[in-house]
């Protein structure tokens, strides 16, 4: 009797897990995610946080923007890695626009990948710190359109 008892609960939990594992249903629509802030290592490299706006129609992302900023709100663009406006050390700014750059490819490979799951994207060499950022912030603004 216990057997059939905890083979019944096994089955049951099983198919309750597998009920959960279907594709989710999203709402129509713009919705912009933010991912948390991340603290970067000892030279502030990574710190900063992600945002994503995300359209979605007929449950498909059809149009992606990333950006990411500072923690104090300052967009990283061509200036980051630029201390009081000039470049003081330039492999710092090189490899902080090679950060901004890769950045910049994460929502048009999410927009090919054809996915709803941004994991699905691999992270670029370099812009590693920004990749979590995205993926936190996909998922901020998908939890936003589930129906």
């Amino acid at each position: 009797m216990k057997r059939t008892i905890a083979l019944l609960l096994s089955v049951l939990l099983i198919g309750a897990l597998l009920c959960g594992c279907g594709s989710k249903a999203y709402k129509d629509g713009t919705y912009t995610g933010q991912s948390a802030v991340f603290e970067g290592d000892e030279e502030g490299n990574g710190d900063g946080y992600g945002v994503v706006t995300l359209t979605i129609k007929d449950n498909k992302i059809t149009e992606c923007e990333f950006k990411t900023y500072l923690p104090d709100g300052t967009l990283k663009d061509e200036e980051y890695g630029k201390v009081n406006g000039e470049v003081k050390n330039q492999d710092y700014y090189n490899k902080a626009q090679k950060a901004v750059q890769g950045s910049a490819q994460y929502a048009s490979l999410f927009l090919e990948s054809g996915s709803l799951n941004p994991t699905d994207v691999d992270a670029i060499t370099g812009a590693t710190y920004s990749y979590d950022q995205f993926t936190d912030a996909v998922f901020d603004a998908l939890q936003q359109a589930e129906e």
